[in-house]
């Protein structure tokens, strides 16, 4: 794994390549072997084809990488903008397209790649995709968070696009404005999983409607939740079994999801409001990495290029799946940002 010149790696896609065939991405690893038995899911081809279309110059087979997700997003996509999330390795759809999380995951990857993605025609079919998914509602949080995320990216390209625009716009009907409650300033009663999105998400809808006390919400809620998430001056970050009002005490398994999820909230967050100090909390989610966590223990393996899939209270789990080394890999492109931006945050090592 190549280093920056900061001591951070830089970001590693060999093991992601090493878990993506012909058809998708796998979602499981056992050890850093992809696990074919569990098949593949929109959740993660999504992630990895939003992954891919960060990258300022991708190499050709992170390239073609890209292209086989967008296949296999087409693949899921129903003609109504509904996905269908998983796909056995014998090549059957398991269950029903559905506006749940995998559908919004599927436009946040769609729009960044209509955004940002390499190649103008990959770029103009990921914009078509989006479009016939934004066009449905959805009743759960998380996938209009996820949504959201990619009707950003579309704004950000295309600035005025409808769909973007009603995306954006059922985040405060389907998240709703956080309370005044200081000690509990969060639209729900439980912390569950990828968080920091949930803020991002309304931090992105207050800047793309132009809704101030939106933005000054999402604002708040993202920073009670970089406070809840520090102790003793490292992330301990929300675990798998949630939080809730009543019982914030450090737990276990800590999904890398969470630390990726944060770093993209406070690198939003920063970019909007135009205040680097935000980008301290980029920085904290580089140093988990890089063992600045409750274990002590680093969370990536640089010999392989993938990311642990959780932290336990010792050791990191050494299976390395999609979902996690994607998330790594999201950390290390902001540490790359961070390196050119605001260096002062990154860690020492």
């Amino acid at each position: 794994m190549n280093s920056t010149l900061t001591g951070v790696p830089a970001p590693p896609f060999g093991h992601l390549l090493r878990m993506t065939d012909d058809t998708g991405l796998f979602e499981h690893a056992s050890g850093c072997q992809p696990a074919l038995e569990h098949g593949y899911c929109v959740d993660d081809v999504a992630r990895g084809l939003a992954i891919i279309s960060r990258e300022p110059d991708p190499a050709p087979e992170l390239t073609r990488a890209a292209r086989v997700y967008l296949r296999f997003l087409a693949q899921a996509q129903a003609q109504d903008g509904r996905f269908t999330n998983r796909l056995g390795h014998d090549g059957r759809w398991r269950g029903d397209p559905t506006t749940e999380d995998h559908w919004g995951r599927a436009l946040w990857g769609l729009g960044t790649a209509a955004a940002r993605g390499p190649g103008g025609a990959l770029r103009e079919e990921a914009r078509e995709r989006f479009e016939r998914g934004a066009r449905l509602p959805t009743p759960f949080p998380h996938a209009i968070t996820f949504a959201a995320l990619g009707a950003a990216e579309v704004l950000a390209g295309w600035p005025g696009h409808p769909g973007a625009l009603t995306v954006l716009g059922r985040v405060r009907e389907v998240i709703g404005e956080p309370p005044d409650d200081p000690g509990w300033p969060w639209p729900g009663q439980r912390l569950t999983y990828a968080s920091a999105a949930i803020a991002e998400a309304v931090i992105a809808a207050g800047a793309g409607l132009g809704d101030d006390r939106l933005l000054d919400g999402g604002l708040r809620m993202l920073d009670w939740l970089l406070s809840l998430c520090t102790r003793g001056g490292h992330l301990s970050v929300v675990p798998v079994g949630g939080w809730d009002a009543i019982d914030i005490s450090p737990g276990f398994d800590q999904q890398p999801i969470e630390v990726a999820a944060l770093a993209d909230a406070c690198a939003r967050a920063a970019a909007v409001t135009g205040d680097q100090r935000w980008l301290a909390g980029t920085g904290s989610c580089v140093a988990w990495y890089l063992g600045a966590n409750d274990a002590g223990t680093v969370m990536l393996n640089e010999q392989t290029g993938g990311g642990y899939d959780g932290l336990k209270p010792d050791r990191p789990n050494p299976n390395q799946g999609a979902e996690s080394t994607l998330a790594m890999i999201c950390v290390l492109q902001h540490a790359r940002s961070l390196a050119r931006l605001a260096p002062e945050h990154l860690p020492a090592r």
